[in-house]
């Protein structure tokens, strides 16, 4: 058994993460730097800023937080995996240089690239290709078409001495998997050791909510304002602890990695990744000392021969008018003004012969909008009316937001002021979803110091659904029983793919969670969220963590820019779960287990 560790610290979570994470994690001993930047809608943003500047498709905030610590990287031999090319990582890798070149360092940065489907399109189109979840066709023009490259490119450029690796559109997880193959000489068909490497990616990928960023009791979570970032201390097993530098806020347990581990994925068993379905329902995450936890049990088999493709387009145009309303009644007042103004534009439409609004959306914020037809507070004294409508004409939103200025004139008393000016036309865009087989892409190239290299990617195995594993049969209740909101009982934690809502919900105690199987079922969540979760709904079973996780399909309006809800992602749907009035045995509140 090789014991050496591996040090991975997760330096961004997102675009637009913050800039003290490299500088935290460098008062730490740290062998590489991950940091994540791509989701679907940012690929469309760098595809747009690439047709107004050829130069530019990557995240700026790479570079520029980059800058003031490359030589003490350097330095200290700290190797730097990302995905920050976004659209571009040619782009991306010429303005690092240029940053070296100017602090004169010798520098070897590597970029991967691959991943870009756009030129495959019209052979595509006309094989007939459906979007995976709604069975639409592809639509004319795309804004981008990128597949989810797996972890063998990564692990090629660190195998030739890169120093820094910059890829394209990846598996967000596959970034900590090529680190670790390539330290490990971990093998293509090591199935259970790419699961484990791809839970550690898993896990940093979002920076900080693995240290108790949006943890269920946020209350017990220290120090937001210097919240530690993570480290995955790795073993060649596949076991990690995950730590986090010291004297740093945050929070390491096992109910917070727990809730990272489940965020954003559907079935724990058969999470769908390009170099390993990965099973992660008997994970294990013990308390190893202060802010120190330990993870175990991942498993995986044969990766699926096909490629997952994130797909954006443009379907018109959209404008937000947001105003204050304050006062008696005014959620009632802020709707009437919402259809005052709707019903305007109309006129103004008929009269120059547009079409009508293609969508429409109103919310009263801070009379429990985001709750739809289970508001239970209408009784609100200040509210900020969100007027949401979607047009193929960008100049038709222009008549739109010409009328929000009569506001203050023509309709409610105690209207205040609209939020940042009258709204602008913004491009709406939309996820379409498909697979490709990778052996119909051209395969993945590494460049490095001038000279590009293939990678040969594995071919993978069929792979058909399989059932929702619903677990046992929940007990009928022992005994008097006392109805307690789930927050009592459980953890949660929601996230989003496309258009569909993850829910994680996890036991407090063991011995809470046949209770939980009990009470939460899938017909009942969806009763819970009526109005806004269409459904179906699926449950799984995560027994290592003492978890269900809930795939609710049709559940965000859309989801990511094409959602005009206040909530696109779902990222409220764990709290609003929590809410859920379930029995429990009388005696856990005498006892003292559970709050009455």
């Amino acid at each position: 058994m090789n014991d050496r560790i591996i040090r991975i610290g997760g330096a961004s979570g997102a675009w637009g993460d913050s800039p003290m994470a490299i500088p935290q994690l460098l008062t730490a001993e740290v062998d590489y730097l991950m940091m994540d930047y791509l989701a679907e809608v940012t690929m469309s943003l760098l595809a747009r800023a690439r047709m107004k500047d050829p130069s530019s498709g990557f995240p700026p905030d790479f570079i520029a937080y980059m800058k003031p610590v490359l030589k003490d990287v350097l330095a200290r031999g700290i190797k730097v995996v990302t995905n920050a090319g976004g659209v571009n990582p040619a782009g991306c890798c010429d303005a690092l240089q240029a940053v070296a070149d100017e602090l004169g360092l010798s520098l070897r940065i590597a970029f991967v690239t691959g991943d870009d489907v756009m030129p495959l399109l019209d052979r595509i189109r006309a094989d007939g290709v459906r979007d995976a979840h709604s069975g639409h066709e592809l639509p004319a023009e795309m804004l981008t078409a990128n597949a989810y490259l797996g972890a063998l490119p990564i692990k090629a450029a660190l195998d030739q001495g890169a120093d820094i690796v910059i890829s394209g559109r990846c598996a967000d997880s596959a970034l900590a998997l090529g680190i670790l193959m390539h330290e490990f000489g971990w093998a293509e068909d090591d199935y259970d050791r790419l699961s484990a490497g791809s839970l550690v990616g898993h896990v940093l990928e979002c920076g900080p909510q693995a240290t108790g960023g949006t943890h269920t009791d946020w209350e017990d979570v220290p120090g937001w304002e210097n919240i530690g970032y993570p480290i995955a201390e790795c073993r060649e097993d596949g076991t990690f602890v995950l730590a986090k530098p010291t004297r740093t806020g945050g929070l390491i347990a096992p109910q917070v990695v727990a809730e990272q581990v489940l965020y954003e994925i559907g079935d724990p068993a058969a999470y769908m990744l390009p170099d390993v379905i990965a099973d992660f329902s008997h994970v294990t995450i013990t308390q190893e000392g202060p802010d120190r936890v330990h993870v175990a049990g991942a498993r995986g088999r044969a990766p699926s021969r096909n490629y997952k493709v994130s797909a954006t387009w443009q379907d018109g145009f959209r404008a937000v008018a947001t105003i204050s309303i304050v006062g008696p009644d005014a959620a009632r007042k802020a709707e009437r003004t919402a259809a005052a103004l709707i019903a305007r534009a109309r006129a103004q439409f008929a009269a120059r012969g547009l079409p009508d609004f293609t969508a429409t959306h109103v919310e009263a914020l801070g009379a429990e909008a985001s709750y739809a037809g289970a508001s239970q507070s209408r009784a609100t004294r200040e509210v900020l009316l969100r007027c949401v409508v979607q047009h193929p004409s960008r100049q038709a939103l222009d008549l739109f937001s010409k009328e929000t200025g009569s506001i203050g004139l023509s309709f409610s008393p105690g209207t205040t002021g609209i939020f940042g000016g009258r709204p602008k036309a913004t491009p709406v865009v939309r996820l379409f979803t498909f697979f490709i087989g990778k052996h119909d892409m051209p395969p993945p190239v590494v460049s490095l110091d001038r000279q590009s290299r293939s990678i040969t990617i594995p071919g993978g195995v069929e792979v058909t659904a399989a059932a929702p594993a619903d677990g046992q049969t929940a007990p009928a209740a022992d005994g008097p029983t006392v109805h307690v909101p789930l927050l009592r009982i459980a953890y949660a934690r929601s996230g989003d793919k496309g258009d569909s809502s993850n829910i994680a919900i996890i036991a407090r105690r063991p011995e809470f969670l046949p209770v939980i199987r009990r009470e939460v079922t899938p017909e009942k969540m969806l009763t819970h969220f009526a109005g806004l979760v269409d459904g179906p709904a699926e449950r799984f079973e995560a027994p290592g963590l003492n978890a269900l996780n809930f795939l609710m399909q049709s559940a965000l309006g859309g989801g990511g820019m094409a959602s005009l809800r206040i909530d696109p992602q779902g990222k409220a749907f764990g709290q609003m779960a929590l809410e859920m009035k379930v029995a429990v045995p009388e005696r856990w509140v005498a006892e003292g287990l559970v709050k009455a």
